[in-house]
């Protein structure tokens, strides 16, 4: 298994090839919003998620990177990562509800993971615990008014252990956010509901350390402004990277441009 360490560049480049290496495999797509989030997701699990926290991926859709940045800090193997979305398999595409001790939920019905997440924290509060809970939305997920009243209720109970983070990459499915149902700019709207907002580059380690390291006396909503398969450039900032497998020319052009990054 590989060993958590402080990441950097190099280090990054090293987990993005093994994540699109573990798609290609599999012949499985989500790529482009795989590759939007891992950045935050690595980060999260090799310096900041500790023992007692949690984490709920609500964009279920980019379990692969959920399951790389496992990996990535030793909690998943290699060998593991090669049953991805095969039978029998513990990795499935959407992320299990038991099996692998990090991953509470299972989720991809988008719009459920943030009431999971307020939830969970305002049990751990009510239990005495001093750790926190971390919930990664999509953009897209911001249109379904679940999520809005999960919001509500983190904001009410003053659910100052949770912690948002919205992989802000402005496509979804069938086209932009801003096209499909607009509420540009996003971070105004949820500023609006008593919650501490911070934006970054989504794909800056040195300033979603800077977002995560703020510990608000309320819910935290850390925006990262991302771009849809990020490193990549025939996927970045393209619709259809959301759904797509790589084919084998595609696979090698990807490992090269992720090699001499």
């Amino acid at each position: 298994m590989e060993t958590p360490r402080k990441l950097d560049h190099q280090r990054m480049l090293e987990i993005r090839r093994r994540l699109i290496r573990m798609h290609y495999e599999s012949g499985v797509g989500h790529i482009g919003g795989n590759l939007s989030s891992i950045d935050a997701l690595a980060l999260l699990f090799n310096e900041y998620i500790g023992e007692s926290d949690h984490f709920v991926l609500s964009k279920g859709h980019s379990a692969g990177a959920l399951y790389t940045a496992l990996w990535s800090a030793g909690k998943l193997s290699d060998e593991q990562l090669t049953t991805f979305h095969k039978d029998a398999t513990l990795l499935a595409g959407h992320p299990p509800a038991a099996g692998i001790a990090e991953i509470m939920f299972a989720t991809g019905s988008l719009g459920h993971g943030l009431s999971l997440a307020s939830g969970t924290a305002l049990a751990d509060r009510m239990r005495g615990r001093d750790n926190r809970v971390f919930c990664m939305t999509s953009d897209g997920e911001w249109q379904e008014g679940s999520t809005w009243e999960a919001l509500i209720f983190a904001s009410h109970h003053k659910l100052a252990n949770l912690t948002i983070l919205v992989d802000h990459n402005g496509l979804q499915g069938f086209g932009s956010t801003d096209t499909i149902a607009s509420m540009s700019p996003l971070w105004n709207k949820l500023q609006g509901f008593d919650v501490a907002v911070d934006v970054v580059p989504g794909h800056d380690l040195s300033a979603i350390r800077e977002a995560l390291n703020t510990r608000p006396d309320r819910p935290h909503v850390v925006m990262l402004q991302t771009h849809k398969g990020k490193g990549v450039s025939f996927m970045e900032n393209r619709m259809e990277w959301h759904y797509l497998p790589l084919n084998e020319a595609q696979y090698k052009q990807a490992m090269v441009e992720l090699t001499e990054s």
